[in-house]
């Protein structure tokens, strides 16, 4: 397991973190969630960044305070608060990171900020928000990392560029087969085609964990009118939101509602709706 994360629990003045969750070895988890669900917070104390009220982390197999240099030399993050000093340029940090992590590939990092278009002779305070994005995930994944920590990564990144860094980390996966992401979005399209398992944090909970095959492939959005979701066998929903015409139920299990209930619209449901559902409809 690369990173076991139970009961934690971080208390804010108005805001409670209670968070539970794994990262297995070769997998892509994906944490999602509206902003200020608690996805940084949740990074931050895997990390050891912060500290925290109660709660058990293991990273990498140790608790983060015990990790050594040589650990932390086999991770890559990016943070949305984290990134090189403005007065430096792209070129100027190489030597920094081939001093910090010794695997840094230099001719790999220089070939990709030619691909994604970031300059290396431009002082970082020039850049946008999005070629600053881009610019640590290219460092994140040039130094052989076995585990990649990405916060929100794709922040401030046209379509075109999204799916570029999108397959660079499908890349980053296929090259090692014992390589692990967690990546965090309020984007869920980001995840649906990337991660094995999602995990849906709102308010500082988290109220859904689910293989992404099954998200897919068994999720489904009922729409039904009030005579028909009083007849609704509702073991199999998971959350309920009025609508002008009645009802949509979440569940988990439509192809059971297509062959007991031919006559109710069954839709597939994207992941949008799974977690608009969640979130917003209430939940049996």
């Amino acid at each position: 397991m690369m990173l076991e994360i139970n009961g934690l629990v971080k208390k804010y003045k108005d805001f409670i973190l209670n968070c539970t969750m794994n990262v297995e070895r070769g997998c892509i988890t994906g944490l999602v969630g509206e902003n200020g669900a608690g996805k940084s917070t949740t990074f931050k104390a895997a990390l050891g960044l912060i500290s925290y009220d109660s709660g058990d982390i293991t990273l990498m197999g140790k608790e983060p305070s015990e990790l050594k240099e040589e650990d932390k030399s086999r991770i890559g993050v990016t943070l949305a608060e984290s990134g090189f000093s403005g007065y430096l340029k792209v070129k100027d940090i190489i030597p920094v990171m081939s001093a910090m992590y010794p695997e840094f590939d230099r001719s790999r990092f220089e070939s990709l900020c030619r691909k994604f278009g970031v300059p290396q002779d431009k002082y970082i305070k020039e850049f946008s928000t999005g070629m600053k994005a881009k610019l640590k995930v290219l460092v994140a994944v040039t130094h052989s990392a076995d585990f990649l920590l990405l916060d929100e990564p794709t922040t401030g990144l046209d379509v075109m560029a999204r799916e570029g860094i999108l397959n660079l980390l499908r890349e980053y996966m296929e090259e090692d087969e014992n390589r692990s992401i967690l990546i965090s979005s309020h984007i869920s399209t980001d995840l649906e085609g990337l991660c094995d398992d999602l995990y849906l944090i709102h308010e500082g909970q988290i109220i859904l964990h689910e293989e992404m095959d099954t998200l897919l492939n068994e999720y489904g959005l009922i729409k039904a009118d009030d005579v028909q979701y009083g007849k609704l066998d509702k073991e199999h929903i998971l959350s309920v939101r009025r609508t002008t015409y009645g009802y949509d139920c979440l569940t988990d299990q439509r192809q059971y509602y297509r062959e007991n209930y031919p006559d109710i619209v069954v839709e597939n449901g994207s992941l949008d709706e799974v977690i608009t559902m969640m979130t917003g409809g209430k939940r049996l």
